[in-house]
């Protein structure tokens, strides 16, 4: 039987400060979360110091309903979000409920504005473009002490972005991108043009041309279940690792 794999998310830790910080809450927050206590060396599963949410996506949010008071009924915990994002949380049940009794403190976040965790420590929202049923969508860059790195799990298309995604690339030491389908027609029963993301094959297009460093630091992430990527040994793996990027795996640490 194959191996349960949760729904993207990364942790952060402070060192100094031992802080942590959690960007995503997915359906598989319970277990994240604990995940990143146990990293740190709780003896108990403390909540993290902050969460980051990136859109309104059902993977992506859903998993505040553990943070209510049917589940752990979490005090205050801050948590980081868009301004349409903000409005839809303390404006729509269930979400709203969590606002009222501070399961859940909401800190506004502005497009390109970058917050101190702490000395060492900064992060940068940054919009892109997604579906906007309810919400907008970002990424983050992450600036560590020492090193930098970019998370895009979701977008529609690198070329709907008014941004050169391959500039952001060389800013940066790390790049967690979007791969959620690895080619068009994956998803046989599905139009796939209403869930845009950039195809994996369409992304190594792309960046064929980067020299080796910049593909080194490309992390592929966010893969649905039809994705050949997450089989490992498969040929689509192998190959793109040959080609010098990265598939991303859960237990994943880099050092910022």
């Amino acid at each position: 039987m194959q191996q349960k794999r949760c729904v993207t998310s990364l942790g952060l830790i402070e060192p100094v400060t031992n802080s942590s910080f959690l960007f995503e809450a997915t359906p598989d927050i319970k277990l994240q979360t604990k995940k990143l206590s146990d990293y740190i060396g709780h003896d108990t599963i403390e909540m993290p110091n902050g969460i980051f949410l990136t859109h309104g996506h059902i993977g992506h949010y859903s998993g505040l309903m553990q943070l209510g008071r049917e589940a752990i009924n979490a005090k205050s915990v801050p948590v980081y979000a868009m301004p349409k994002l903000k409005s839809y949380l303390e404006n729509n049940g269930p979400w709203s409920q969590l606002v009222e009794i501070n399961n859940i403190i909401i800190n506004p976040l502005e497009n390109k504005i970058q917050i101190s965790l702490s000395e060492n420590l900064k992060v940068e929202p940054f919009l892109v473009p997604h579906r906007a049923e309810f919400t907008e969508t970002v990424g983050y860059k992450i600036v560590g002490p020492n090193k930098t790195g970019l998370f895009i799990p979701d977008i529609d298309k690198w070329q709907k972005w008014d941004t050169s995604i391959e500039d952001e690339i060389k800013k940066v030491d790390f790049a967690f991108l979007d791969a959620t389908f690895y080619k068009n027609g994956e998803v046989g029963n599905r139009d796939m043009s209403e869930i845009p993301h950039p195809f994996v094959e369409e992304s190594v297009e792309r960046f064929k041309s980067l020299e080796a460093s910049e593909k080194a630091k490309i992390y592929f992430i966010h893969f649905n279940h039809t994705n050949p990527l997450i089989r490992t040994k498969s040929n689509e793996q192998i190959e793109l690792t040959k080609l010098g990027f990265n598939i991303a795996e859960e237990g994943l640490v880099i050092e910022l």
